[in-house]
């Protein structure tokens, strides 16, 4: 059994992380109170915490607000060691530029162990629909088997070890979430051989997405890109997987300095 002790520091990492992911395009900065009543922390605990972080450089502080904001420390802390289209600041760049020309949500996912995390979100101009009272969020988990950026995800997996995760993830699941082995095989190498995943976001959110994978990620350490929509909307979901094939394609082939246009106009697709 962990020890109190052990227990703490996990607790501590933990809230050092949600303040870190608080921020985004709709929360540029934060007081105490926003971060209690996000995370229902105690009051005198946050405070501390953000006293720390500032103390460490990750945060400033406006001494007339009280407000804190991201340092440029937090950005780039392990920046060195991502993969060049992370660490260069090409998928932020291309993140933007979709977005923009969208106007849809934008996510990038990622594996921990047997979970799809969303590793960055990108709201679009209309709202999700969701069960979570925070909405969609980066640092969210669902099940590999449960969302179709995961189907994505594992169909990049070698055998025998997707099998093995895929037998893992059935046998571990609630009755509600069980599957049919060779159904879930059959999509999986059906998204493994077109390259893109079109299906359910998860996270208890009512929406659909499209997904592709971006390429030269180290073997076991997939990252897939993907427009986001709510589930009603008509949306023409092959131009948006068109949109991003060619996005991360030229994306991939743009060096660091360099000024090639990454995403070609599909004012349809949305």
């Amino acid at each position: 059994m962990a020890s109190a002790a052990a227990m703490n520091k996990a607790k501590i990492a933990k809230r050092v992380i949600e303040v870190l992911e608080f921020f985004d395009e709709e929360h540029r900065e934060a007081t105490v109170m926003d971060i209690v009543r996000r995370y229902k922390r105690p009051q005198s605990s946050t405070s501390e915490l953000l006293t720390s972080l500032v103390d460490l450089g990750l945060l400033y502080k406006d001494p007339y607000s009280r407000s804190y904001t991201l340092t440029p420390r937090a950005a780039l802390l392990g920046s060195y060691f991502q993969p060049d289209i992370v660490r260069d600041g090409r998928l932020t760049t291309l993140i933007d530029r979709l977005q923009a020309q969208t106007g849809l949500g934008i996510a990038v996912f990622g594996m921990v162990g047997l979970n799809t995390q969303i590793f960055t979100w990108r709201s679009g101009t209309r709202r999700i629909p969701s069960g979570r009272s925070e909405g969609i969020s980066g640092g969210m988990q669902e099940r590999l088997t449960d969302s179709a950026a995961g189907w994505l995800l594992l169909s990049s997996v070698s055998q025998p070890r997707r099998d093995g995760m895929v037998r893992r993830l059935n046998s571990e699941g609630d009755e509600e979430r069980k599957f049919v082995f060779a159904d879930m095989s059959t999509r999986l190498d059906a998204c493994h051989e077109r390259g893109y995943a079109v299906g359910p976001l998860g996270y208890e959110a009512n929406a659909d997405l499209c997904a592709v994978l971006l390429p030269g990620q180290p073997e076991n350490r997939p990252m897939a890109l993907a427009f986001v929509y709510d589930a009603a909307e008509r949306v023409d979901t092959s131009a948006l997987v068109q949109c991003l094939q060619y996005a991360v394609q030229r994306c991939g082939e743009q060096t660091a300095h360099g000024g090639v246009a990454m995403v070609q106009p599909f004012p349809s697709a949305a």
